[in-house]
């Protein structure tokens, strides 16, 4: 299992190009567990749950929770999870978009999320998202679009009107970043009318959407030796596609789960977000005509929680940057990520556990502790931990130009966090330490 490194990493990059936007990650998600034979439940019905059975649940279209019913009992084995996120920073279309000027519509963007700004200047720009729209019979309906080609761009400046653009240009998240969409000749345009005329029939129109950015270049081996992998969104769509791989090809002895929030790059609080009641609603579910708070507490004890968000791999341009006993590498293997304020959730027990797990399938590991003169970046482990009180570890493949529109990767180490996870799902071993 999880032998073949180079079919790994296509089917990998194959899922991010079709996955620009949460919704169609959840969407591509969904896709894989229908194939594994994974059936959808909804949260208004009554469930049926029989061992063995595969199921999952999404939200929002945005954020999706899978999982196995195992074989043992709940309150002997807890749960096995394996957390991640959906979304990734980027430019969402504002709900009146239009501007015209100087010949040109452009459409106002807000930035979601910590994003790099100046990476999307002069990129090959479509656009993706969900569309709310309203048909002949006046029905509201929903339905995911994507252009799928280029149709909009921020060209830079020139240097010769900006003679500072190298050494003191800041972005202006308002003014400087709206993208051309088209040049207006005849006037203004009406952006609903544009995404119906090219998604609708002819008695729809558009009500409201979530829209956003995203560059066209496709995800791609890179270096002389393909050692590295380079795309959009691999924050967190790596730890997504590593998960849900990691759950499906799992033998179910215990039960498992893959949680796959939206709205994390902006602090997880929504009803599909880490800070939202979804993950805890589906647990009290799976425990069953007795999912009483005492039930579930003790499931809960038992369970452990491997929050999965990518690391910060050492830049080689700014090592300075790094405490200089924890610098990750590419191809140096997953990152245990630890922080003693609580920005991950990690403690001496769960990283003993997960290094144990990589030593049994021989896979190398790395930590990540910030320097003290420096902050951190969170993740949805020390929010999952505080809302179910469930042991918590973060780990993440170690990456570089992380939250730009375009990251990079080793080749190496999603097959390996793969295997790690899979023998998280398929181990016997406890999910807690026994004190003495």
């Amino acid at each position: 299992m999880f032998q073949d490194k180079e079919k790994f990493n296509r089917e990998l990059t194959q899922f991010l190009d079709a996955s620009p936007t949460p919704f169609h990650a959840v969407s591509s998600i969904v896709s894989m567990l229908e194939k594994a034979g994974f059936t959808e439940l909804c949260e208004t019905e009554e469930w049926t749950l029989t061992i063995g059975s595969k199921h999952f649940v999404t939200r929002n279209g945005s954020s999706v929770i899978a999982f196995i019913v195992g074989q043992e009992a709940l309150l002997d084995t807890g749960i096995k999870m394996v957390g991640a996120h959906t979304d990734s920073p980027c430019l969402m279309v504002k709900p009146q978009p239009e501007i015209t000027r100087h010949g040109y519509l452009q459409l106002g963007v807000e930035v979601y999320g910590g994003a790099l700004l100046n990476p999307w200047f002069d990129r090959d720009l479509s656009i993706a998202g969900r569309v709310v729209y309203q048909d002949s019979s006046g029905q509201l309906k929903q339905k995911l679009v994507d252009f799928k080609r280029a149709v909009a761009t921020i060209p830079s400046l020139a240097i010769h009107l900006d003679r500072e653009a190298n050494t003191g240009h800041s972005v202006n998240a308002q003014t400087d970043i709206p993208p051309i969409l088209m040049q207006a000749t005849n006037g203004s345009a009406n952006f609903r009318e544009l995404l119906a005329d090219q998604f609708l029939q002819d008695d729809e129109k558009v009500i409201d959407y979530d829209l956003c950015f995203y560059d066209t270049q496709p995800a791609a081996a890179i270096g002389l030796h393909d050692e590295f992998i380079a795309s959009a969104r691999l924050d967190n769509l790596l730890s997504c596609f590593i998960g849900t791989q990691a759950l499906i090809n799992n033998d179910a002895q215990q039960t498992c789960m893959v949680v796959c929030n939206d709205h994390e790059e902006v602090g997880s609080v929504s009803a599909v977000g880490a800070d939202g009641p979804f993950l805890e609603a589906i647990t009290a579910r799976l425990c069953g005509a007795d999912g009483s708070a005492t039930s579930i507490s003790r499931v809960i004890s038992k369970s452990l929680m491997i929050s999965c968000d990518n690391a910060h791999a050492t830049h080689p341009n700014f090592p300075q940057k790094h405490d200089s006993a924890h610098m990750p590498s590419l191809n140096g293997g997953p990152v245990v990520k630890v922080n003693v304020k609580q920005r991950y959730a990690t403690s001496s027990v769960t990283s003993s556990l997960f290094k144990q797990l990589c030593e049994s399938v021989d896979v190398p590991v790395q930590s990540f502790v910030s320097r003290s003169d420096l902050g951190c970046g969170s993740t949805i482990g020390p929010i999952t931990s505080a809302r179910l009180g469930v042991a918590t570890l973060d780990v993440g493949i170690p990456q570089l130009a992380m939250h730009s529109c375009r990251e990079m990767t080793g080749a190496e180490d999603p097959l390996r966090l793969a295997k790690v996870l899979l023998a998280f799902f398929t181990s016997s071993a406890s999910n807690t330490v026994d004190v003495e």
